[in-house]
């Protein structure tokens, strides 16, 4: 037979497990949200993983104090150095991804042609007064 002390301990065991439950929710959120900053920015998460860090309160966008999560992860542009990345999320929502300061190539699509200036003249003569 159940006593009262019986079913305390198993809600809170079934509390505990849904807890758990919720929080790999998120966590695939979070993952999912960063693989897509991720390719947008062309750089490539490491180990496919976010690392959970710590629980804590920070202001949201409209300046209040909420309970959020952050998770770590690290990317690389070279393959070759590893950086470090943080996601913060409110419940289910992201709030800020930060990536730390690396190397990336400026790409440049138009070159550039010299022209030399007399034979600009001459294909601009007939603008002259």
């Amino acid at each position: 037979m159940l006593t009262l002390g019986n079913m305390l301990v198993l809600m809170l065991l079934a509390t505990g497990a849904a807890w758990l439950w919720h929080n790999h929710g998120l966590r695939e959120k979070a993952l999912a949200r960063v693989k897509q900053h991720c390719a947008k920015l062309d750089l490539e998460l490491l180990d496919e993983n976010v690392a959970f860090k710590r629980m804590t309160f920070a202001r949201d966008g409209n300046g209040r104090k909420r309970l959020a999560r952050i998770y770590t992860f690290e990317f690389t542009v070279t393959g070759e150095q590893r950086h470090p990345g943080t996601i913060t999320q409110f419940g289910p929502h992201s709030a800020t991804i930060e990536l730390a300061p690396y190397p990336f190539e400026i790409k440049t699509q138009a070159t550039a042609e010299v022209i030399e200036m007399s034979q600009w003249r001459q294909e601009h003569k007939r603008w002259r007064p």
